[in-house]
């Protein structure tokens, strides 16, 4: 019998190490069609434009844990704007872990960061740059609230992924049509992209909606809820028009070189 038992364990243990999925299921969590298909996904760059509370959150957490169990020494960074809510997303993790029905050991456990017996590492970091760059060869990177996070911080984290293959998920509801997170879903190659409206989301009914709509205005609701990426309300020219604007056919005023000349030369003292 308990050789038997170990076989199973065994088994399981490869299910879950093949199937994210399987091993969500485990954890007792249900997922939505397409939780289960970023869980499944092979994509290396994935970008989720998701309305609040439809469980972005928790697959990525999920997502974090089962890399850091099943494939040791790996580096799982969990990105934000600010420190509070990378460590919520941090906790999400901790949460899962701790119901697991084997609990592993761990070599380091805080508040902001866990090292597993394997050597996986979890770190969750606040959006700035200075904190980023000293960190390399990530297996996973998530970085959640993406259309808050800074560019120059998107800049710096995609290099740690040139050497060790690892995947970046970018996270959001949409904020205007501007940085990295708008013009990877806009126009960037290679990357699977997910929508998610609030209206998809069967935990959400069409009375709050309503509701949210008549408090927060069309504005914001149409990007929080919505998934749109709507002009920011300072915006004198609306993006669509500005690129309506740009052609390749008229001739520049000035040629790089002519630039150059009139950019006035330092003059020593």
């Amino acid at each position: 019998m308990e050789r038997k038992a170990l076989a199973s364990d065994l088994v399981n243990d490869l299910l879950n190490t093949l199937n994210p999925l399987l091993f969500a299921q485990a954890l007792g969590f249900n997922p939505d069609e397409w939780q289960s298909k970023v869980l499944t996904s092979s994509s290396k760059r994935i970008i989720l434009n998701c309305a609040r509370q439809t469980g972005k959150s928790t697959v990525t957490a999920i997502m974090a844990l089962h890399r850091a169990l099943y494939f040791p020494k790996s580096l799982i960074l969990l990105i934000s704007p600010s420190l509070r809510q990378s460590s919520e997303l941090f906790r999400m993790v901790t949460g899962f872990l701790n119901t697991s029905d084997e609990r592993p050991q761990l070599l380091e456990d805080n508040k902001l960061s866990c090292t597993l017996l394997n050597k996986s590492r979890i770190v969750s970091l606040p959006s700035k740059e200075a904190t980023i760059r000293g960190f390399s060869g990530a297996s996973l990177i998530i970085e959640d609230e993406a259309s808050r996070v800074l560019d120059d911080l998107y800049v710096a984290i995609r290099p740690m992924l040139s050497v060790s293959g690892g995947k970046l998920i970018l996270m959001s509801t949409p904020f205007g049509k501007r940085g990295h997170f708008f013009e990877e879903w806009d126009k960037g190659q290679g990357w699977e992209k997910i929508q998610v409206k609030a209206t998809e989301c069967v935990r959400i009914t069409p009375e709050f909606l309503e509701e949210e709509r008549t408090s927060l205005g069309d504005w914001w609701w149409r990007q929080e809820y919505n998934c749109e990426f709507v002009e920011a309300t300072d915006s004198v020219f609306n993006y669509d028009l500005i690129l309506k604007s740009l052609s390749d056919d008229i001739t520049p005023l000035f040629e790089d070189e002519d630039i150059n000349e009139l950019i006035p030369k330092q003059i020593s003292k």
